[in-house]
């Protein structure tokens, strides 16, 4: 199944209205040191050091990542923010299908 960028855009979106997210590099390496999230997003730019360390853990404790195909400022976009979201933690992902994106 090919997910459009449009397609992820929305179900961010209604995580992010409806479920329990948070945003930030330093919110995504907690949850992945301890597990505490069900699906890590990280976008295209997010720091390479950063990066590095989220995978590490995230694979350690089992929880998904899913590469956003943008940058910084669409995946804020995304979570209607006026800022840059280099990584974003879903924690509940509320009226979203956002977990689906883990199964690519």
């Amino acid at each position: 199944m090919q997910t459009s960028k449009v397609d992820v855009n929305k179900q961010i979106g209604i995580a992010v209205k409806s479920g329990k997210v948070e945003l930030g590099v330093k919110e995504a390496l907690d949850a992945a040191r301890f597990a505490k999230g069900k699906l890590l997003i990280l976008a295209s730019n997010c720091p390479p050091q950063a990066r590095t360390e989220i995978v590490q853990y995230a694979k350690q404790s089992t929880i998904p990542i899913f590469e956003y195909p943008g940058s910084s400022v669409d995946l804020g976009a995304a979570c209607l923010k006026p800022f840059i979201v280099a990584a974003l933690t879903v924690k509940e992902p509320g009226d979203s299908g956002i977990l689906k994106l883990a199964e690519r």
